[in-house]
């Protein structure tokens, strides 16, 4: 048994959420357990400008290589309070897995000096933790998948299938963090079997209105009670998916701050405004969206789960749970354990991988032309 944390920084932009684990094994073998957790809120401004720069906000290289190191040792700050306050249980740490902040996702490719290129960047240098911990980090996941022709996201589905899959139920796990994505797995079914992909915005764009709205008293709708309180509009809601450009698109697929940033949250406040739709109820119908996104993932594979399990911060909004459980009569809804964390502790299990050299992906949820085991080592 070794234990290991894990650390995520999401497209929310909220805040560090690290998950110290106990872990054994690896593959179908894997046995993970959740010792304990913590979340450090980023400072105002500093989220700020992570939202504007991962936004496609102007910066300058500079400014790239100083984020990079100061969210480096913003990770290493969580990962040792963690650590510190567990050193009785685990005199040390042996491994770390850490995801990065993702400031520019573009699997599909650009058009640049005559070719199509295609990328992605997640920043927080992970030599910094390495560093400060002394032990081995697994971090830069993205970029071997989509050197190989994939995606590079959902990487989740393969922990997904490790943790959730039964031979008794057809499951869906969907998480809801700032962009949500959802793993569909039949009973007994294989690794290669899980469909997976991105299914549209999560928290990103209700935090974005819920910002505007209170003219920044609040960074989100706590519990859903903003939405709850609103009335969705039919016809708004409607607009939003026949001119969404993300739903259409053939799997595999993902999306991110990219498609519904600053511009995308534009777009809409200026359609509620000439359709004179109020800011709470607008708040409402993008949370509604959220969910909506959600069923025509469902409904577009034929999957009817006998149970969806929602993890991420969104499993938190009751107004998303209410939709989908009224919307999904068929299906039993479920908040996840322990959801804020899933994304950190699936890292671990990806680095456990990565580690173990082994291959840690789905290649039919990515699309990359062959297996690899994601993940850079600093040691």
């Amino acid at each position: 048994m070794k234990y290991a944390i894990g650390i995520m920084s999401g497209t929310s932009a909220d805040g560090i959420d690290a998950a110290l684990v106990s872990i054994e094994g690896h593959g179908l073998g894997t046995k993970v357990t959740l010792v304990d957790s913590l979340s450090l809120d980023y400072e105002k401004d500093f989220k700020a400008r992570l939202i504007a720069v991962a936004g496609g906000g102007s910066t300058t290289t500079c400014e790239i290589s100083a984020l990079n190191f100061l969210l480096g040792e913003l990770f290493a700050d969580a990962v040792e309070a963690l650590w510190k306050r567990n050193v009785d249980i685990c005199p040390k740490i042996d491994f770390v897995a850490s995801h990065g902040h993702t400031f520019w996702h573009e699997p599909r490719g650009l058009e640049y000096f005559g070719r199509n290129v295609r990328s992605t960047l997640q920043l927080g240098e992970f030599s910094c933790i390495s560093e400060r911990l002394g032990c081995p980090v697994v971090g830069d996941f993205r970029v071997r998948d989509v050197a190989a022709g994939g995606q590079g996201a959902p990487l989740v589905p393969f922990t997904e299938y490790i943790l959730y899959a039964n031979d008794e139920k057809d499951i869906a796990i969907q998480n809801i963090g700032g962009i949500g994505n959802i793993s569909m797995m039949k009973k007994g079914c294989g690794c290669e079997d899980v469909i997976a992909y991105d299914t549209g915005p999560g928290n990103m764009v209700i935090d974005a209105l819920v910002k505007r709205y209170t003219n920044g008293c609040l960074n989100y709708d706590e519990g859903g009670s903003i939405a709850l309180g609103a009335h969705i509009d039919e016809a708004l809601l409607s607009w939003m998916v026949s001119t969404d450009a993300y739903i259409p698109l053939p799997a595999p697929k993902t999306t991110g701050r990219e498609l519904y940033g600053p511009n995308y949250v534009e777009r809409i406040v200026g359609k509620a405004a000439e359709m004179k739709v109020s800011m709470p109820d607008l708040i409402a119908t993008a949370t509604a969206f959220t969910a909506v996104c959600i069923e025509l993932a469902l409904k577009n594979e034929g999957f009817v789960p006998d149970e969806l399990v929602v993890n991420g911060g969104g499993a938190h909004n009751k107004a998303i749970i209410d939709h989908l459980q009224r919307s999904l009569p068929k299906t039993k809804v479920v908040v996840g354990k322990d959801s804020d964390m899933k994304e950190a502790v699936a890292f671990v299990i990806l680095a456990n991988e990565r580690l173990h050299e082994s291959c840690n992906e789905v290649l039919s949820v990515t699309g990359a032309r062959h297996y690899s085991s994601m993940g850079k080592v600093s040691i």
